[in-house]
Parts: C-alpha cells; structure tokens; sequence
C-alpha cells in the first residue's frame, strides 16, 4: 500500500509539473487575401461547414477547447493541429502553387467521400463536426467542381 501511495503521489507531482511546460497555441494572422474562401468566393453554406468542421485543424483560425490547456493533453492536439495545416491550411491557401492546390483539393474531397474526415477522435470532442451525408456530398462536389474548373 505504501508503494503505491508513492507512486500516485510521484504520478501527480510530475501531473502538476508538466502543466509548466508551454505550447504555442498562438493563431498565425488570417490574411484575407490570401484564404481559401475568399479566393474562391465561396458560398456561405459551404463556409459553414467548413467552419465546424475543418477550420480547427487546417486553418490559423484554431479555437482551442478548455481541454487543450492541459498537459499532456495539450502536446497531442498541437501535434495534430500542426500536422492538419501541413496536409492543408485554408487560410494560407493563396500561397501554395497549383499542383499543391490541386492535391489538396483531391485528398479533401476523398478524405470527405471516405469518411476519414474529420478524425473520429475529433468527431468525439466536437459532434457539430460529425458531417451528414449531405454536407459531405456537398462538400466534396464543391471541392470536385473547383478541380473541373481547374480555377484553384
């Protein structure tokens, strides 16, 4: 018993100690210019979801929940928000050549199509993400019919 009274209390020591290490949670400015929805004139139902669904991960417009400033929570959501804009950053879209802009849109609408997005771990956290099957099949028409106009 006493063993595992200093284990716990060892466990909660290092608990508390780590909430002292710091994770960027600071957002990149938006330049309007250069966002996704803006350059392409996207409609508002879209943009919604988009919004709800993406923004958090693939966008500099990360609102961060409660549970985001714990540790070692915090480490894994930085990670995947930082992985998320590397796949994809709405808000940097103005930026990226046309072969990117073209891959990104493809991976989004299968990723869509597929259900592989948004993660089901997020899905969890966030059930206004969990699309139906029209704003899926809304989503990835609008992203296809950006490709066939080949004006990305």
């Amino acid at each position: 018993m006493k063993t595992f009274k200093n284990i716990l209390y060892w466990f909660l020591i290092a608990i508390a100690l780590i909430q002292f290490i710091p994770v960027n949670r600071v957002n990149k400015p938006v330049d309007q210019k250069v966002n996704f929805v803006n350059v392409l004139a996207t409609p508002g139902n879209v943009q919604a979801i988009l919004k709800k669904a993406c923004y958090d991960c693939h966008s500099n417009e990360t609102i961060y929940p409660d549970y985001a400033y714990v540790a070692p929570i915090s480490w894994s959501i930085k990670n995947h928000i930082t992985k998320g804009r590397e796949h994809l950053n709405f808000s940097e879209w103005g930026t990226f050549n046309k072969d990117l802009k073209k891959n990104m849109l493809e991976n989004s609408a299968k990723s869509i199509k597929d259900y592989s997005m948004p993660l089901g771990a997020y899905i969890n956290k966030h059930p206004k993400a969990n699309l139906t099957k029209a704003e899926r099949v809304l989503l990835s028409d609008y992203f296809d019919g950006i490709l066939k106009s080949g004006n990305y």
